[in-house]
């Protein structure tokens, strides 16, 4: 009944062979992948009345149930857009520290009316004791990790790298341009891939942990190497986020929102470039500074514009 994921898989194998040869040919404002805010199956037109009682239509995010198997063993049930149910799945196990990097996965089940993924791997697995050891995050959609990922932490070593300011302007510009499913009907979040300043995938959902995931699956399964690649997203700078990135090998994560003290913390302690509040001319590194090179003039970048900023804390206007 389950159906090879040959729809969802890659949607573009010449565009992820270039980058194995450094993104030649490849033009600097085109992803690999990106949202696509039409996509039927993504969103829906409901109606309602307005603050003055007029009627209105507006267009909403679905999300749906995901059943995740990692070979035999029911592992979680995730809310989800389900556009890339695949690279979810990879990336979720994989961030959860079940999938290891050197794992030989053999195949990707979906049935698409069951509502469940089933990720098979080589090596025999088996997780019950490692389920019972959850920690809530305070991720949107009610994220979790495993104690041990925190403790993994502890000897870790990100790559040498650097950013520029002027990426980073150039970067943050391209992405609140890019038509989205935010722009379209909002309730959800955003994660990016980059490279300098070249954003390479774009992935949504209604909870940014998913969409992290959905990034870490794609690496994972077309090889891609993260030591010199920059993590973007819309959410907060939390535990969650950094653990995520640091056990992705990306030494650098930005985001337009702001920090929580412990994903500070954890940043420090891994020596992740984090820098926060990025909007418009500003932004915030509150660990990892020395990666960064301020080489823009502030005089040549522009404010951001209404039409896309998003939601902020108070404090972070």
């Amino acid at each position: 009944m389950a159906k090879k994921l040959a729809k969802t898989a890659v949607k573009s194998a010449a565009a992820v062979k270039s980058i194995t040869r450094k993104l030649v040919g490849i033009p600097a404002n085109r992803y690999l992948i990106q949202p696509d805010p039409y996509d039927p199956r993504l969103t829906e037109q409901v109606t309602g009345v307005d603050q003055t009682g007029q009627p209105v239509e507006t267009r909403v995010t679905v999300e749906r149930a995901l059943t995740i198997f990692l070979n035999s063993q029911e592992i979680v049930t995730a809310m989800t857009i389900s556009d890339y149910p695949d690279y979810l799945a990879i990336g979720y196990l994989l961030n959860q520290n079940m999938l290891r990097p050197d794992d030989v996965v053999t195949g990707v089940d979906y049935d698409e009316e069951l509502a469940v993924v089933v990720v098979r791997t080589k090596r025999k697995t088996n997780y019950e004791k490692k389920l019972t050891k959850k920690v809530q995050t305070s991720g949107c959609a009610q994220g979790t990790v495993f104690g041990d990922l925190m403790e993994a932490l502890e000897d870790v070593k990100l790559p040498d790298a650097e950013l520029r300011t002027s990426w980073l302007y150039a970067l943050t510009n391209k992405i609140n341009t890019t038509p989205s499913l935010y722009l379209e009907a909002g309730a959800i979040h955003g994660c990016v891939l980059a490279v300098e300043d070249r954003p390479l995938v774009y992935m949504e959902d209604v909870g940014r942990h998913n969409a992290v995931d959905k990034i870490a699956g794609w690496m994972f399964k077309h090889r891609v190497r993260a030591d010199d690649k920059i993590f973007y997203t819309t959410g907060r700078l939390t535990s969650e986020m950094v653990i995520k990135t640091v056990r992705m090998g990306i030494p650098i994560l930005v985001s337009r929102s702001g920090f929580t003290a412990w994903g500070v913390e954890l940043a420090r302690k891994a020596n992740l470039t984090l820098v926060g509040r990025a909007r418009g001319k500003r932004f915030v590194a509150l660990a990892g500074e020395d990666r960064i090179v301020f080489d823009q003039d502030l005089r040549y970048v522009e404010e951001e514009s209404a039409k896309h900023r998003r939601k902020a804390a108070v404090g972070d206007e």
